[in-house]
Formats: C-alpha cells, structure tokens, sequence
C-alpha cells in the first residue's frame, strides 16, 4: 500500500510553527534551526503540492489547507509523541549515539574510548552518520562533536572541548636543513615555502601570520586538501608546510613525523571542538556521563598538551588571533 502521510519531523515543524505563529519560536521550541523549520515545511507544501502557510510582516497566515492540516493533525501527533516518549524512556537510559567529526574521531575519540567503557560499562555508544551542519533535526544524534564557534548551534548545549590552539608543521629533514641555513629565525621566513592548507579553512595560514606579526598580503597558499589525514601524509612527503590544530597532530609531534619550526608560538582562534546537543537532552542520563567524562578527558588532555609545549621563554611569542569565521 502507497503511504501518502508525510514524516514526522515535518508534521512537527509545521504544527509547532502554527501554534506558535513563528518560525523563530518553533526552531527554539524544538532546538533546531530556523532554517531546519522552514525546509521542513517546504518539504510539507512540496509533498502535498500546494501552500500550508504564508509569512508576512505579522507572522505566519495559515492557508485553507493549512488549517485543515493543522486542526487534524495536532492532536494525532501530540499523542504519539507523548506515547513514544513513555516507550523510549527506559530503553534510552542507557544508550547514546553519537556523530562527530571523522578526523577527531579517529585521532582522539577512539583511542579515548576505552577508558569510557572502562568507567561505564552499562552504557552501549553508537555512532551516526556525521553532517557537517547538525541541525539535530528529523532522525539525529543525541549529541554530536562539531567544529565552529557556539553561536552556530542556537539553542544547544555546546561545551568547548578543545582544537583553537593551532601550529605550523612540516617533515623533520626540511626543518633541520632551513635552521643549517639560517633561513627560518623569525616566522617571515615560511612565506618562502609552499603553503599546505584544509580546504574548510584556508584562511588559517593568513591568520596565523597575522598573529605572528607578518603582513599577509605576501601569503600565497599552494596545494589544499579535503582530508586532514591526507594533509598530514603531503607534510611527511615533504609537500610543503601546513597549520593544523594541534590536538590532531599531537601524536606525530610526540613521536617525531612531523615538526614544529616555532614550537614556543602560541596562536589560538576562535573555532574549536565542542559537543553539542539540544537543551532538552540534558537531562539524559547516558549523555550526561559520556559529557562529564568527554571534558574531563579534554582538559587533562589540554593540560598535558601545555606542559609539553610550554614556551621556553615566556617573555617570547604571547600572540593571539580573532577568528570570527
């Protein structure tokens, strides 16, 4: 049989959008975006073929249609959110998924994870398919690691975990023959070699100089890369330079693969690692203990981190950047 009933996180945007008469209202009501609602309800009109609702300077006006759909609707899917909620609440005590960035994950989380489970065995962790821009709306992650400024996720809970302090890196032997020819003393020296970047922040290495006191309308980038992994692999063939978070390079700094040519240069940007989940989860009890256990984790981490690359003259290299992107 042919279903004709659209979904539910559609149904929920447009009644909540409805009875609130914004669409503003309705994102903060369900801790999404605005403009997860409004798609949602895009979707809606293009699934029945015709408007459910106008927006005008006094708010939204509902269509003839529209109100049909609202005044049979609201009622079903109050009760059925009502009864999923008394099924899932027990089951999901114990259960958490998750998404996150698949370079962090694979860098940090997972080597992390065995002291998790370590500390909490009863709690199963699942991993969802990872989206850039979570609006944790439809069928979502109870919370997710996502990199930008808070400001991007309106509405959740976003706990800084780490990733603002970035550092230049290249391949050991380049480092050792550029200090045999005196050519990197200050940091005005890299604008010589070619310059790696990710290609979601290419403007990293322009604000990186910035803050080491270089003028960057000498920067020219050469070579970008979609994959932080694949990025660190052009470093180790002696591509070129490249800026990177250090939490994500700390284990090839640590083990020697890479160097760092001002290790005492301490720039740090706005955006950074945070785990993210809407408000109303937080009372859930499995997300409650991985949070809890997710930020400790990350400030033993920052504070080893920081011992380790503690500037050896604290009077040299306090620079410090504004990244508003």
């Amino acid at each position: 049989m042919r279903l004709h009933s659209p979904s539910m996180s559609e149904l929920h945007a447009f009644i909540t959008a409805a009875r609130l008469g914004s669409f503003t209202q309705a994102a903060q009501t369900l801790c999404v975006t605005q403009g997860a609602i409004s798609r949602a309800i895009s979707r809606l009109e293009a699934h029945f073929g015709q408007p459910l609702m106008h927006r005008n300077a006094h708010g939204l006006t509902l269509t003839d249609t529209g109100r049909r759909l609202y005044e049979g609707a609201q009622a079903p899917l109050h009760l059925i959110e009502a009864l999923s909620t008394e099924l899932r609440a027990d089951d999901r005590r114990l259960r958490l998924t998750l998404s996150t960035v698949p370079t962090l994950a694979s860098t940090w989380l997972v080597p992390h994870l065995p002291d998790f489970h370590r500390r909490h065995p009863d709690i199963q962790l699942t991993f969802a398919a990872y989206r850039r821009h979570e609006d944790f709306s439809g069928a979502t992650p109870d919370a997710s690691i996502l990199f930008g400024t808070p400001e991007q996720w309106p509405g959740c809970q976003a706990d800084y975990l780490f990733g603002r302090d970035v550092v230049v890196i290249c391949e050991p032997g380049r480092l050792a023959a550029r200090q045999a020819q005196g050519r990197w003393t200050t940091p005005h020296g890299l604008l010589e070699e070619p310059l790696l970047y990710h290609s979601n922040s290419k403007d990293n290495w322009a604000k990186w100089f910035a803050a080491a006191g270089v003028a960057t309308d000498a920067v020219t980038l050469f070579n970008g890369f979609d994959q932080v992994s694949i990025l660190v692999r052009a470093v180790m063939a002696d591509m070129g330079i490249a800026v990177l978070q250090r939490c994500l390079v700390q284990d090839e700094l640590q083990s020697g693969r890479v160097a760092a040519p001002f290790p005492d240069l301490a720039i740090r940007l706005s955006r950074g690692y945070h785990l993210c989940a809407p408000a109303q989860r937080r009372d859930h009890y499995a997300l409650a203990c991985f949070r809890q256990w997710l930020l400790q984790t990350a400030r033993a981490d920052l504070a080893v981190t920081a011992a380790s690359s503690a500037p050896r003259d604290q009077a040299e290299w306090k620079h410090g950047v504004s990244d508003q992107a």
